[in-house]
C-alpha cells in the first residue's frame, strides 16, 4: 500500500460546469504516488510548511486515473466555506497542497457491481471507469445521477469506457427530464447480475433513500458499501 504524502501542485485548469460544480485539474511536482481507484485526497488551499502543522483541508475522491501520475483531477459542488474559498480562489497557475492516497472505497473488480453515483459522488468511481479493459470478466452496472443533464459532467467519460469494455453499462438520469436515480428504476437489469456488490457514492439523503430502497429489495446490508460525504 502506498504512504501518504504531501505533495505540492499546480493548478493547470478550472472548469465551470455551471452551478457552482467545477472540474480542477492539477499537475504534482512529482509524480503521485500510486493509489487505488476509489480512493481520495486531503486538499489545503494556504501554504504548507513541513516544520508546522498541516493546514486546514478537505478531502475529494481522486477523479483522475491511477494509470497517470503526472495529473491528478477532482470535482467539487461549492458547499460551504472551504469550497466557497476554493470557488474565488483557484485558477490556472495557483498553487496548492495535496495530501494521498487515503480511503478504502475500493470496487471489487473480480465481482459484478452496481454503482450509485450521485451529482460529484460520480468521482468515487471515474478513476476506476479508467482502468477497466476490454476482456473485463465482470459486469459493471453505473447509474449515474444529477440535478440537471448540464451537471452529468462524467456522462462523455462513462459512456467512452463502456465503448472500450463490454461489460460496462452506463445508465444516465437528471432530474429535470428522467426523475431521481432510484433503485427500482434499474432493478431489471440489476436482476440480471451474479451476487453484485451495491457501492452508493453521493449526499447523504440519496445515499439514505437507497439504501431503504435495496434494503427492501431484500439486498443484505453486507452487500451495500457507502461513501457518504456532505
Amino acid at each position: 500500500m502506498a504512504v501518504a504524502r504531501r505533495i505540492p501542485c499546480e493548478i493547470t485548469t478550472v472548469h465551470d460546469h455551471g452551478e457552482h460544480v467545477y472540474t480542477v485539474e492539477l499537475r504534482p511536482d512529482s509524480p503521485a504516488p500510486s493509489f487505488r481507484p476509489g480512493q481520495f485526497l486531503h486538499l489545503a488551499l494556504d501554504p504548507y510548511d513541513p516544520g508546522g502543522f498541516w493546514p486546514e483541508s478537505r478531502v475529494f475522491s481522486i477523479a483522475s486515473s491511477p494509470l497517470d501520475r503526472t495529473r491528478l483531477a477532482i470535482t467539487y459542488a461549492v458547499k460551504g466555506a472551504f469550497t466557497g474559498r476554493m470557488e474565488r480562489e483557484l485558477a490556472a497557475g495557483s498553487v496548492v497542497w495535496t495530501k494521498l492516497p487515503y480511503g478504502d472505497f475500493v470496487v471489487d473488480p473480480a465481482s459484478d457491481a452496481v454503482l450509485f453515483a450521485g451529482g460529484t459522488g460520480v468521482t468515487a468511481y471515474t478513476a476506476f471507469l479508467q482502468t477497466l479493459q476490454p476482456d473485463h470478466a465482470a459486469s459493471i452496472l453505473l447509474c449515474y445521477g444529477a440535478r440537471t443533464q448540464y451537471l452529468l459532467v462524467y456522462a462523455p467519460l462513462a459512456e467512452e469506457c463502456a465503448r472500450r469494455a463490454s461489460g460496462l453499462e452506463v445508465r444516465l438520469f437528471s432530474e429535470d427530464r428522467d426523475g431521481k436515480l432510484s433503485v427500482e428504476a434499474v432493478w431489471e437489469t440489476v436482476a440480471g447480475l451474479k451476487q453484485p456488490v451495491f457501492y452508493l457514492s453521493g449526499p447523504p439523503r440519496m445515499l439514505s433513500a437507497l439504501s431503504a430502497q435495496l434494503e427492501a429489495r431484500g439486498v443484505s446490508a453486507d452487500d451495500v458499501k457507502t461513501d457518504a460525504w456532505e
